[in-house]
Parts: structure tokens; C-alpha cells; sequence
């Protein structure tokens, strides 16, 4: 009998439940390359469109062909593919297109009637692994719990998907980010103090102080993917000696495994909300995080404050609630509840999610919930919804006119 899995938020579940991620993990680990994306709109049945198979992004060429596609070539050779531990086999094709307007990578020869480009897939985490030139494995992680333990298991971001995948724990080897690991000697800094760290190190290494401001959606992503690689490299720097000499039993391995994911689940979770909070002191918003509103609840962020919330006086039209997600598949509708005042009025998400259903989408707007994602990944999300999508930049600027009104 399988024993059930411990997730690092001490959630117990089935192993069933995450079956295909544990796969995924064993195969990303045993194969020669490998690459995660989150499926758009475009690559499954969601926007009508004629492309075939799955876009591949072009830093990940290495997984396809041995070299780049050249400008006004089509390059193509045949592959097998065997998906969700081999549910399913195709005999597909690796492409690029170089004609024309055209330069783009995909992998086509699925058939139209392929399962995982069904619109309930659109916002699912497609992994893709190298076993040999011709021979590949992939998985389609449709499930928050799914996506989230694929994600963590390799500390990865929402932000680092559409890549290769590293299985090496080895610190980004830009100067800056080593000078700063070799640093920390203290173990790992707190979750606030590694955020506060990685803005530091990324206004280093991109020298852009002021896009805080004229640039929110850039700057979240790029302190995102600076922490990942910061925090990666304190794990390398604390946790190679102990692993290199290895462990004495399994239930060291598995308490010391926990750990890692423990912290890996719990930073991923505050970052977004620590680099959300700088971006709204860079642009002056008046707020309150993780302030208490009814029967104990907790919302990410309260603008203009939680005074102005327990105020019965203060008019409901000037709050703002906003919650922080990394992924949101299928957990945004914990944000429903989280501010009774807000009942009737439009409730705020954002996430790092690149891509959802028409049918969760549909949902979310039934229920009041708009979407704050960064700019660039609107146009992974079907083109009947990207319009009622916000971006961090339209989120700050809504709130500060909110607040201006007031003080009138």
C-alpha cells in the first residue's frame, strides 16, 4: 500500500494525487535535457488558432536541434514522444520555422484530437524531457498540488519556466550573485531579509533603480528570478558538505528532503508578496499586509489600510483587496472569502500564473475576481479575457486614483 505524501505546507494528500509530478521529477533527473512551460491559450485549443503542437521558447533550442534555426530555413526531424508515463505515444515532429514572418520553434504531429491540448489544459505545466536524439518523455501537470511540487522540487518560480531545466543546485555564476552568496555565513537569511537582498543584487545587476516606478511588471519578475537564484545558491553554500558526505539512513534523507521543500514551499509564497509590498512603497500606496478582518482571516494586502476596512464609515468604493498567488489553477477561490466587505466588490488576485482556462477564467469573473499578472504574460491567457486582465503597472495606478479621489 503507498503511503500517503507529506506536502511541505503539511498537507497530507495521496500519492495519486501528484503521480504524474513525482514522474516528471524522476525523468527531468534522469534525462540529458529538459524544459517546462506553461501552456497558453495558443498551444491548446483555446483560441481557435491553426498553429500545430507546442511552442517551444527559443533559449530552450538545445532540446530540439543541435544548433539555432537560421533565418529563412524550416528545419524538422522526427521524434517519439511518450506522455504521462506512457498513456499515450506519438510519433511527432521538432520544427522551426524560419520563413516568412515567421521564427519560432514547436513540436507538432500530435494529432487535433491530442488529449493535453484540450482548453481545460491551457494554463497547465508542460515538462519535456530529452532521453535520447530521437526519444522524449513529457507530462502535462493540470493540478495546482501538481504544479506547485514540480515547481518546488527544483526550486524553480513560475517566472523560470518557459527554460531548460538546471538539476544542478550550483549558484548562478554572474559575480554579483556569488559575492553575495559567499556572503551569507549566518544560514539562510529570513524570507523578508532574501527578498530584500535580491532587489538589492538585481538593481546591481540591471542598473534600472527607477523601474519600480515606470516599470513594475519588469521589476516583479526580475527580483523574482534573482531571489530563485540567490536562494538556490545559499542552499548549494549550506547543504553540499552534507550531502556530498551523505546521509546515514532514510529517515534522515527524507527529514532533510522535507526541509528543503519546507523552505522552498514557504519562500515561494512570501517572495511574491515581499517584492509585491516594495513595488507598492516604490510608487507611495498607502496599505496594509496580512492585516486581520473577520473571524481571524488574513488578506494579502488591504489598501488604503485595515483601519479604513474596520471603519464602517469609510466607503466601500475606496478599498481595495488584493491577494498573492504564485499559481492559480485552483486555489483562487480562496481569496473569496477573505474580506467580508468586499463581498459585492471586485476582489484582486495576482499571481505569476502564465495562462488559465476559459472555464476557470469564466469563473473568476462570475465570482468578481480580476487578475493582476505582469504585462509580458496577458497574452498567454485567451484572447477573450486578456482585456479584463490587469497588469501590475494598471493595478498600482488603479489604487493610487482610488486614493487620490479620497483625498479630495
Amino acid at each position: 500500500m503507498q503511503q500517503s505524501i507529506i506536502l511541505p505546507d503539511d498537507r497530507i494528500i495521496s500519492p495519486e494525487a501528484v503521480r504524474y509530478a513525482v514522474s516528471a521529477i524522476d525523468s527531468v533527473r534522469s534525462g540529458s535535457l529538459a524544459y517546462c512551460k506553461f501552456l497558453s491559450a495558443n498551444d491548446t485549443k483555446e483560441t481557435g488558432a491553426h498553429q500545430a503542437g507546442f511552442l517551444i521558447g527559443k533559449s530552450a533550442v538545445g532540446i530540439l536541434f543541435d544548433r539555432p534555426g537560421v533565418k529563412g530555413e524550416n528545419l524538422t526531424r522526427s521524434i517519439r514522444i511518450s506522455w504521462q508515463d506512457g498513456a499515450v505515444v506519438t510519433n511527432s515532429s521538432a520544427k522551426y520555422y524560419g520563413q516568412k514572418t515567421r521564427n519560432e520553434y514547436r513540436i507538432t504531429g500530435v494529432g487535433y484530437n491530442f488529449p493535453f491540448r484540450e482548453v481545460e489544459y491551457t494554463g497547465a505545466l508542460f515538462v519535456l524531457v530529452r532521453r535520447t536524439a530521437e526519444d522524449y518523455e513529457a507530462f502535462v501537470l493540470n493540478t495546482e498540488d501538481e504544479i506547485d511540487y514540480f515547481l518546488d522540487w527544483f526550486g524553480l518560480s513560475p517566472a523560470e519556466t518557459n527554460a531548460l531545466i538546471s538539476t544542478s543546485q550550483t549558484p548562478s555564476k554572474d559575480e554579483v550573485i556569488a559575492k553575495v552568496v559567499a556572503s551569507l555565513n549566518n544560514g539562510f537569511p529570513t524570507t523578508a531579509e532574501m527578498s530584500r537582498l535580491a532587489r538589492e543584487t538585481e538593481e546591481v545587476i540591471h542598473d534600472h533603480v527607477e523601474k519600480a516606478r515606470t516599470n513594475p511588471d519588469e521589476k516583479l519578475i526580475n527580483w523574482t528570478q534573482v531571489e530563485y537564484a540567490l536562494f538556490r545558491g545559499v542552499e548549494e553554500s549550506l547543504y553540499k558538505d552534507r550531502v556530498r558526505d551523505g546521509v546515514p539512513d532514510l529517515e534522515t534523507f527524507l527529514s532533510i528532503a522535507k526541509e528543503f521543500l519546507q523552505r522552498r514551499k514557504s519562500r515561494a509564497g512570501k517572495s511574491l508578496e515581499n517584492h509585491l509590498q516594495a513595488l507598492f512603497d516604490a510608487n507611495e500606496l498607502n496599505y496594509s499586509s496580512q492585516a486581520v478582518t473577520e473571524e481571524n482571516k488574513k488578506p494579502d494586502f488591504i489598501f488604503p489600510s485595515i483601519a479604513a476596512y474596520h471603519d464602517s464609515a469609510f466607503p466601500t468604493e475606496y478599498l481595495t483587496v488584493l491577494a498573492a498567488k504564485t499559481t492559480c489553477k485552483d486555489r483562487w477561490r480562496q481569496v473569496l472569502n477573505e474580506a467580508d466587505r468586499m463581498h459585492e466588490r471586485t476582489k484582486y488576485l495576482c499571481t505569476l500564473q502564465q495562462g488559465n482556462s476559459s472555464k476557470q477564467l469564466h469563473e473568476m469573473k462570475a465570482e468578481g475576481v480580476v487578475l493582476v499578472v505582469p504585462k509580458k504574460y496577458i497574452s498567454t491567457y485567451p484572447r477573450e479575457y486578456q482585456g479584463s486582465i490587469l497588469s501590475i503597472r494598471e493595478f498600482i495606478e488603479h489604487v493610487s486614483r482610488l486614493q487620490a479621489l479620497h483625498l479630495r
